[in-house]
C-alpha cells in the first residue's frame, strides 16, 4: 500500500509582454512551464546565477541567442522537437520566428533572472560597478535593501489561474 500523497499544484498563467507562461508544476526541487511566445516577440537577453533549465520547442520556430559562460554570443534556429540545456551563467534569449510553445523544465529559482537587454524596458538602465542583481521575473531588479514580494504582488494582480488539471499526478 502506497503512503504517497497526490501532488496538489494550482496551475498559474502569467501574462508577459511577449505572450504568457503557464507554470504547471512547482515544487521545492523543480518547475515545469510552458512559454507561449507571440511571433516576432523576444524574451530578455539574460542569465541566471543558480537556475539550471532545459527547453524543448513543442511548436513553432525560434531563434536562440546563446553565449555559454565566458563565450561569445551565437544565434541558432530551433524547430519543433529541438531541445537545449541552459546552464547557470549562460546568457540567452529566445525570439519567436513564428508563434511558439516552449516547454521548460528547471530548478525552482524563479526569481533568479539577470536581464542584460530587454525590448520591453525591464532591463536595468545603469549597472553599478558592472554588478547586476537578479530581480523578480517581469520586473526591474530590486533596489538595494528592497524586500522580495510574492509573485502575485509583483505582477500587480496580473497572475491568472490557469486551467484546472484533470486527474491527479502522484509523486
Amino acid at each position: 500500500m502506497s503512503t504517497r500523497r497526490p501532488v496538489r499544484h494550482r496551475m498559474v498563467r502569467i501574462s508577459k509582454p511577449w505572450g504568457w507562461e503557464l507554470v504547471w508544476a512547482h515544487t521545492s526541487r523543480y518547475v515545469g512551464k510552458i512559454l507561449h511566445i507571440k511571433r516576432g516577440a523576444a524574451l530578455s537577453y539574460q542569465f541566471h546565477r543558480r537556475k539550471d533549465e532545459t527547453i524543448y520547442l513543442l511548436r513553432g520556430e525560434l531563434a536562440l541567442e546563446l553565449a555559454r559562460s565566458g563565450g561569445s554570443r551565437r544565434r541558432r534556429r530551433l524547430h519543433a522537437g529541438d531541445g537545449v540545456h541552459i546552464r547557470p551563467g549562460d546568457r540567452h534569449r529566445m525570439t519567436a520566428l513564428t508563434t511558439c510553445d516552449v516547454l521548460e523544465a528547471s530548478t525552482p529559482e524563479l526569481e533568479d533572472v539577470v536581464r542584460l537587454e530587454d525590448r520591453y524596458g525591464r532591463a536595468p538602465v545603469a549597472r553599478r560597478a558592472g554588478v547586476e542583481r537578479p530581480g523578480p521575473i517581469g520586473a526591474a531588479p530590486l533596489a538595494r535593501g528592497a524586500k522580495m514580494r510574492s509573485l502575485a504582488s509583483v505582477r500587480g494582480g496580473k497572475v491568472a489561474q490557469g486551467p484546472r488539471p484533470r486527474g491527479r499526478a502522484e509523486q
